[in-house]
């Protein structure tokens, strides 16, 4: 069976091949596609978050709210991003027409 930390490392490829797609095509509206790249900074922040965690309150990070919460915030402020940019592109294109 594979480990949850070595399915979590190699979903990252997958993300990443996404992101290139994405940057390549040229037709994300830029906020969205900061707020896709913006979930690579939640990614980094919750791998040490976790490890603190584990090292300092010898728990799952998921079971630290303070941390928790705090990391899950980068999540929040990506999703944000995406879904304005989206809003955005959509606005511009329903008054082109």
């Amino acid at each position: 069976m594979i480990s949850k930390e070595t399915l979590f490392a190699m979903s990252l490829f997958p993300y990443l091949g996404f992101l290139w797609f994405l940057t390549r095509s040229q037709k994300t509206p830029r906020l969205a596609l900061i707020g896709f790249y913006m979930t690579l900074v939640f990614v980094a922040i919750t791998i040490p978050a976790a490890i603190y965690a584990q090292v300092h309150y010898g728990k799952q990070l998921a079971d630290v709210d303070w941390l928790h919460g705090s990391a899950e915030s980068f999540l929040t402020l990506s999703n944000i991003l995406i879904v304005l940019g989206f809003r955005q592109a959509a606005i511009e294109k329903s008054s082109q027409n």
